[in-house]
């Protein structure tokens, strides 16, 4: 008889009052139904939620004490709650990031759960489909193959945070210390044995997404500059290309003016068209530098990730 392992599942939430109880009670009953010989836990991250959401978690975890909230208190992202909450695992796997929103389906939890019980540390759920927009897909493509592209290793493109990883591999995220980590970055650079499992990415049924396109932004440009100096290296090759193309225009014009005066460039026109391009060229460098510093500036400064409100259901 195999040995009876324990779940656990990781949902952030905020605002979500008409979806975190549908998310507590579907995956209560696939474990219920299809794992009977596992047990599981439900953290909820909540990140200082306005509405309904916190009385119906008090709700549930009253009932079951399998569930376990997270209280933050203020709202400090998406990510930055999810690897607070990562923190109270005591599963011997872990399904990083399940939404109450449902788009990442939970129906795949026991396939999960079967390939880890194979050996896999690492089931990691592909998006290859996806029902949104075309322009959505569209960008999503062109940031998962620049993150892939620019990383020292591998980032599999279309991976969320909806993986399940065993204890060892939880155990050596968490090790990482960012002040804004990107998880899935962080559990491919931790490496370990990885399968991948396609899926479809659902629209969402109930309520509005709280990830603004800013935020999403903000996240890509963290993806990006969080494990490469790839854009900088690019910096600093760009200046000594520019530089090279504004030399060799300056030797082709004085030739040009010794053979044939008449002929040779003349007036504001060029001049002012080039110092706006090399002056834009300029300012995209400042802000790339600026965001590294900014970067910096916050991991030194050493302020918690995640200041806690209150703990239900938790030591």
């Amino acid at each position: 008889m195999a040995e009876r392992k324990t779940i656990s599942i990781v949902s952030p939430c905020f605002n979500e009052e008409r979806n975190v109880r549908q998310c507590y009670e579907t995956v209560r009953a696939i474990f219920e139904r299809e794992c009977p010989d596992c047990d599981f836990e439900h953290i909820f991250a909540d990140n200082c939620s306005t509405d309904g959401t916190i009385a119906i978690l008090r709700e549930i975890a009253a009932k079951d004490p399998r569930v376990k909230v997270v209280m933050n208190s203020r709202n400090f992202g998406l990510f930055r709650s999810t690897f607070n909450a990562l923190r109270h695992a005591t599963g011997d796997a872990t399904l990083v990031m399940l939404p109450v929103d449902l788009q990442d389906p939970p129906e795949l939890i026991p396939r999960f759960i079967e390939l880890w019980r194979e050996g896999w540390e690492v089931v990691a759920g592909v998006r290859a489909e996806r029902a949104e927009s075309l322009p959505m897909r569209t960008m999503r493509r062109v940031f998962y193959s620049l993150v892939q592209r620019l990383s020292g290793f591998d980032i599999p493109e279309n991976v969320g945070e909806f993986q399940l990883i065993d204890r060892k591999v939880l155990q050596a995220v968490l090790r990482f210390d960012d002040h804004y980590p990107y998880i899935r970055g962080i559990i491919a650079a931790s490496g370990f044995k990885r399968t991948l499992v396609p899926y479809k990415w659902r629209r969402r049924e109930r309520g509005l997404t709280n990830i603004r396109l800013w935020e999403s932004i903000d996240h890509a440009i963290n993806g990006i500059l969080s494990f490469t100096n790839v854009p900088m290296r690019l910096c600093t090759l760009s200046g000594f290309a520019i530089a090279g193309l504004c030399l060799f225009y300056a030797l082709i014009t004085l030739a040009i003016f010794v053979v044939s005066p008449d002929v040779a460039p003349r007036g504001t026109t060029s001049l002012v068209v080039g110092l706006f391009f090399l002056f834009s060229i300029q300012l995209i460098f400042v802000g790339l530098l600026g965001e590294y510093i900014t970067s910096i500036h916050f991991q030194v400064r050493r302020g918690p990730l995640v200041i806690e409100r209150e703990r239900i259901n938790l030591d």
